[in-house]
């Protein structure tokens, strides 16, 4: 999914700013970056893709800093904003097809419902999963990002963001967080 209706009000657009947050634009009619996300665009995609209900989001303001990096806030400050952080790492953009952080999935993750895009795994493949490892799967979903899930507790938990392509599942957990369980 992408979100790029370019705004059409004449002015000379203003840039993204790599050392700065900026608070995504409420709508594409409020954006003056191109093809900078919305808040509506992200709230969207996330109930569109994983079926997370858009009250998920009540609470919540997002931000970009540098171009197609968003994050998300449990607060508000004004923007622009020069820090280094705020909030957590949420969702990139800046490619062909937008991708959650393993830090989203595992944290709002529990909201998705879409069958087409939750895959749950076995302690055998959630081990291998989170080692870093792909795997042949087959499954009907969706092919793309997926929230992948485990049972822990008698419930599904989310564990990491998955690539599925050609019947396989590639593993997205970053390097410095795999672990051999």
């Amino acid at each position: 999914m992408r979100d790029d209706d370019a705004t059409d009000g004449g002015e000379a657009p203003t840039e993204n700013q790599p050392h700065q947050f900026d608070r995504l634009p409420a709508t594409v009619a409020d954006r003056d970056v191109p093809e900078r996300a919305t808040r509506e665009g992200v709230v969207e995609y996330w109930r569109d893709r994983y079926g997370v209900d858009p009250a998920v989001w009540d609470g919540y303001t997002f931000w970009e800093k540098g171009a197609g990096k968003v994050w998300a806030f449990a607060a508000d400050v004004p923007s622009p904003v020069e820090v280094e952080a705020l909030g957590m790492t949420f969702l990139r953009t800046g490619g062909e097809h937008w991708k959650p952080t393993t830090d989203a999935v595992q944290r709002f993750g529990r909201y998705a419902t879409a069958d087409d895009t939750v895959v749950d795994l076995s302690r055998e493949r959630a081990r291998r999963f989170l080692a870093g490892g792909d795997q042949d799967l087959d499954w009907d979903g969706d092919w793309g990002y997926l929230v992948v899930r485990h049972e822990y507790g008698g419930r599904p938990e989310p564990i990491g963001v998955g690539l599925f392509l050609h019947g396989e599942l590639r593993s997205q957990v970053p390097k410095g967080r795999r672990r051999e369980l």
